[in-house]
């Protein structure tokens, strides 16, 4: 269960239907994302693998944490790292994580927080859990999105956002059966907190089981939607999805998605305007060329992308 829920959807504002010309938006593929480890050993699932960045455009990655309920000292975090040219969403659906980088920013990141880190021109941060959490176990639940930003921004200032979870827009589709979360960008009219170097739309819907959500999306914009829980159905194809996938919709004018009769079907949609970019990524740099990741790298080893502050975690 989300740490942001409501108890009545209908008291939510609701977002207008699609135009009766409308057309929905095709289902390009649908992928399942392979388990993996990050940092010390957190399980994670790989929500991009497999599919054409050209799809992607302008994210270049996310990871699925968890869903894992942790006995008392399994919790894991990762080390101190660096990041130049993107922007990195950490999105906590259940539990806490805590942040601190080389510019000062972070704190706690829990049920329903979001943390945005515009690493631009370079900074060193570290994500991991509480002692608390450490030493009791518990829920650990999140998303973590990478945005890329133009040539143009990729040496921008280092930025810290943290976004409450009181922050975040709430609203419901025309018919009342569906809990939307809108994190960043515009649903429907409805905006979300999260400001943004490059226009995106995230948004962490739950649908009510036996639903069925039309939700109008930008035309410029690519589509995806990505399972977290439950399972159903989406596109005017009606192809199944289920927790772990991820369909990449084109054309049209709206997102159609359906749930089962059984549960609750929990999806992250995303979507943004394509930077339409060479991308020249490895480890935690995103850039055009080689030449720049390899001064990144260069960078990094002079010390140049920032420090460990004195005190850190």
């Amino acid at each position: 269960m989300p740490a942001v829920t409501v108890d009545n959807l209908l008291a939510l504002p609701r977002l207008a239907a699609p135009a009766l010309d409308a057309r929905p938006r095709r289902v390009a593929s649908i992928t399942t994302a392979p388990h993996g480890l990050e940092g010390e050993g957190f399980p994670v699932r790989r929500a991009f693998a497999g599919v054409d960045l050209a799809l992607l455009d302008p994210f270049v990655h996310m990871d699925q944490m968890g869903e894992v309920d942790y006995g008392p000292g399994e919790p894991k975090g990762t080390p101190w790292h660096p990041h130049r040219g993107f922007e990195t969403v950490t999105y906590m659906i259940d539990g806490t994580f805590v942040h601190q980088d080389s510019i000062g920013g972070g704190g706690v990141i829990e049920n329903g927080a979001t943390q945005w880190m515009t690493a631009g021109s370079g900074i060193l941060h570290i994500e991991r859990p509480p002692d608390s959490l450490i030493t009791t176990g518990g829920l650990f639940h999140g998303v973590q999105l990478w945005v890329n930003l133009p040539s143009h921004l990729k040496m921008t200032d280092p930025r810290y956002q943290d976004i409450e979870s009181t922050a975040v827009l709430l609203a419901t589709n025309d018919q009342g059966d569906a809990l939307l979360r809108v994190i960043a960008g515009t649903l429907g009219g409805a905006t979300g907190p999260g400001s943004t170097h490059t226009p995106i739309t995230i948004v962490h819907a739950t649908l009510q089981p036996s639903s069925r959500v039309a939700l109008s999306w930008p035309t410029t914009y690519n589509a995806l939607t990505y399972a977290l829980a439950g399972h159903g159905a989406v596109g005017p194809e009606r192809a199944a999805l289920g927790a772990g996938q991820l369909a990449v919709h084109v054309d049209g004018d709206y997102l159609l998605l359906e749930s089962d009769a059984a549960n609750p079907f929990e999806v992250l949609l995303l979507g943004g305007q394509p930077i339409r970019e060479p991308v020249a990524a490895y480890g935690p740099f995103v850039m055009n060329t080689r030449a720049e990741l390899q001064q990144a790298f260069d960078d990094y080893q002079a010390g140049r992308l920032g420090q460990i502050p004195a005190g850190h975690i």
